[in-house]
C-alpha cells in the first residue's frame, strides 16, 4: 500500500478529532486572505484614510501573535483545548457577521483584534493537538492541516470578488501603486504618504455601492459549521458536565496509539512533558525549573527553528502582499487587473504544494523536505532576480515560490518534534515566531519598497530567504550536537549500572566456587 497499515490505524482511531482540527484551521485561512481584496470596500464602509485603515491589519496580525503565543495554557486539558477551538470557531463567525455593520474604524480594528487572537490560539492549538496524538508520524498529518490553511486562504477572495465595487467610494485608479503601498506599509509618515493621504479622503461622491458585506455574510455561514463541529466533538467525548456514557475519551486513545508506535521505548508521554514543560505557551516553558541542566543544544533547536520560520512565512506574508506593488510598478507594469490574479496565484500554490506534501511527507524524511524547500525557494528568488523583466516568468515564478514554501512550517514543526523527542515547547516558540515574521517582515520590506523602489521587493525575499538557509544549517549543526549529547548520557546511564551488576556476579561466582571445593 501506498500508505503504511499502521498509519491508517492510527488515523482511524482519531479521525474524529484530527478532522475537526482540520476544519478549524480552513477558518483560519478563510479569516487571514479576506482582508486584501476588501481594503477599498473596507475604506468606504468606514469613512477611512488609507493610513486610518491599515491600522486594521495591524491590529489582526498583531493580535494572531499574541494568541499564538498564549494558546497553549489551553492544553492543560482535553476539555480547555477543545473549548478554546470552540470559541475560536464561533468568534470568527460572529465576526464576519458583523464586519458589514462596522462603520467605524476603530470598530472595525477591535473586530479584527478579537479574530487575530481566536487565529492565533487556533494555530497554536491545532497544532500542539495533532503533534501529541501522532508524534513521530504527524508530519503527514501536520502537512493535511497545513493544507486546509490554504485552502480556506484560496476560497475566501474567489468568494468576496464578485460583491466587490469596481471603482469604490470613488475614482482609486489613479496613482494605484502609491494606494498599494499605503496599505502595505504600515506606521511611515513620508512626505509622499502624507501627501497621497490627504487626497485620499472619504466618502467620495458617486461611487459605486458595495455589495460586499453579502461576501462576509457567505463566509460566516461557511464557516458556521465548524464551531458546531468542535461542539459535537465535546459531547461525543462527554466532556459536557451533564454528557454521561461509555464512549472512551481522546486520552485514552492517545496513549493507545502512541503505545502502538513506540511500544515500550521510553517513558509515558505525560511523564516526558511533565519532565520538560510539555508543549505549554511560550511564558510557561521559560519559567519551567525543570529545564535547567539542559544542554544548550536543546534551546539553540528551538531558537534556531523559530528564526528559520520566522523568515520563511516572512516570506509568505511579504510575497502576499506585495507581488501586486511589485507587478504594476515599472519595469513590469502590469495592468491592475492582470496583476490582481498573482495573489491567487501564489495562495493556490501553497494550496497545492501543502496537498502534495501529505504522500511526499510519508515518503521522505523532513529534514531532507526542508533542504529541498528552502534551496528550491532561493533558486527561484534568484531567477525572478534575473529575469525580472519578463512577465512570463514572474508568474511562473510566483507559483514556483508558493510550491516550495508551502510546505516549510509543518515539516519544520515534525522536524523540530523529532529531535527534541516531543519534550520542550517548539510548537508553541515555532507558531509564534512564525506570526511574528509574517508581521515584521511586512512592515520591513514595505518600508524598504517605499524609499528604494519596487526592485527592492525581490532582493529583500533574496536576502531574507539566505539568512534563513544559513539558520538552517546551523540548525542541522545543533541537532548533531544535540543527538550526541543524548548518546553520551545514555552511555553514562549504561556505565553506571554495570558496576552494580559486576559485584553480584562476582559474588555469585564465589559463592559458587566456595560450594564447589566444599
Amino acid at each position: 500500500m501506498f500508505v503504511d497499515e499502521r498509519i491508517v490505524t492510527l488515523f482511524k482511531r482519531n479521525a474524529h478529532h484530527t478532522l475537526t482540527y482540520w476544519s478549524v484551521f480552513f477558518s483560519f485561512g478563510l479569516c487571514i486572505a479576506f482582508l486584501g481584496p476588501t481594503i477599498l470596500d473596507l475604506q468606504c464602509q468606514t469613512n477611512s484614510t488609507l493610513s486610518q485603515i491599515t491600522w486594521v491589519f495591524f491590529a489582526q496580525q498583531f493580535c494572531l501573535l499574541i494568541g499564538s503565543s498564549v494558546g497553549g495554557i489551553f492544553k492543560r486539558t482535553l476539555l480547555s483545548a477543545l473549548a478554546a477551538l470552540f470559541v475560536s470557531a464561533l468568534v470568527i463567525s460572529i465576526i464576519f457577521a458583523i464586519i458589514p455593520v462596522c462603520k467605524n474604524v476603530l470598530v472595525l480594528a477591535i473586530a479584527m483584534a478579537l479574530s487575530g487572537l481566536a487565529m492565533g490560539v487556533i494555530d497554536t492549538i491545532a497544532n500542539i493537538q495533532l503533534v501529541t496524538i501522532y508524534q513521530k508520524d504527524s508530519a503527514v498529518f501536520l502537512q493535511a492541516l497545513h493544507f486546509f490553511i490554504g485552502f480556506g486562504a484560496l476560497v475566501s477572495p474567489l468568494i468576496a470578488d464578485p460583491f466587490l465595487s469596481e471603482t469604490g467610494c470613488g475614482n482609486h485608479t489613479e496613482n494605484g501603486t502609491e494606494i498599494m503601498h499605503h496599505f502595505r506599509n504600515m506606521l511611515r509618515h513620508s512626505q509622499i504618504a502624507k501627501h497621497n493621504i490627504t487626497q485620499s479622503h472619504l466618502p467620495h461622491q458617486g461611487g459605486e455601492e458595495s455589495n460586499v458585506h453579502y461576501a462576509f455574510w457567505i463566509m460566516a455561514l461557511i464557516n458556521l459549521p465548524v464551531p458546531i463541529a468542535v461542539l459535537f466533538l465535546i459531547y461525543r467525548e462527554q466532556l459536557i458536565p451533564f454528557c454521561h456514557g461509555s464512549t472512551p475519551r481522546l486520552l485514552d486513545k492517545d496513549e493507545l496509539a502512541m503505545e502502538n508506535q513506540q511500544g515500550t521505548d521510553g517513558p509515558d508521554l505525560e511523564q516526558k512533558e511533565h519532565e520538560s514543560g510539555g508543549h505549554g505557551n511560550i511564558f510557561s516553558c521559560c519559567q519551567n525549573d525543570n529545564l535547567r541542566g539542559l544542554p544548550v543544544s536543546f534551546f539553540m533547536i528551538h531558537i534556531l527553528g523559530g528564526m528559520v520560520l520566522f523568515m520563511t512565512d516572512g516570506i509568505v506574508g511579504t510575497y502576499a502582499g506585495f507581488v501586486y506593488t511589485y507587478a504594476v510598478a515599472p519595469p513590469m507594469s502590469l495592468p491592475h487587473e492582470t496583476a490582481g490574479y498573482l495573489a491567487s496565484i501564489f495562495w493556490a500554490a501553497i494550496t497545492a504544494g501543502r496537498l502534495l506534501s501529505i504522500p511526499l511527507s510519508y515518503r521522505f524524511q523532513p529534514v531532507r523536505l526542508l533542504m529541498f524547500n528552502m534551496a528550491g525557494a532561493i533558486v527561484t528568488v534568484l531567477m525572478l532576480l534575473i529575469f525580472y523583466t519578463s512577465n512570463t516568468f514572474l508568474f511562473v515564478g510566483t507559483c514556483l515560490c508558493g510550491l516550495f514554501l508551502s510546505s516549510i512550517c509543518p515539516c519544520m514543526l515534525a522536524y523540530t518534534e523529532d529531535i527534541l523527542d516531543y519534550q520542550g515547547c517548539a510548537t508553541s516558540v515555532l507558531v509564534t515566531s512564525a506570526g511574528m515574521g509574517e508581521m515584521v517582515m511586512q512592515v520591513l520590506v514595505g518600508s524598504i519598497i517605499q524609499s528604494e523602489g519596487s526592485y527592492s521587493f525581490l532582493l529583500c525575499g533574496m536576502i531574507i530567504a539566505c539568512i534563513g538557509f544559513i539558520v538552517f544549517i546551523g540548525l542541522l549543526l545543533f541537532h548533531r550536537m544535540h543527538r550526541n549529547y543524548l548518546t553520551g548520557t545514555s552511555k553514562r546511564s549504561t556505565m553506571v549500572e554495570e558496576p552494580v551488576a559486576e559485584p553480584n556476579g562476582s559474588a555469585q561466582t564465589e559463592e559458587r566456587e566456595d560450594k564447589g571445593s566444599s
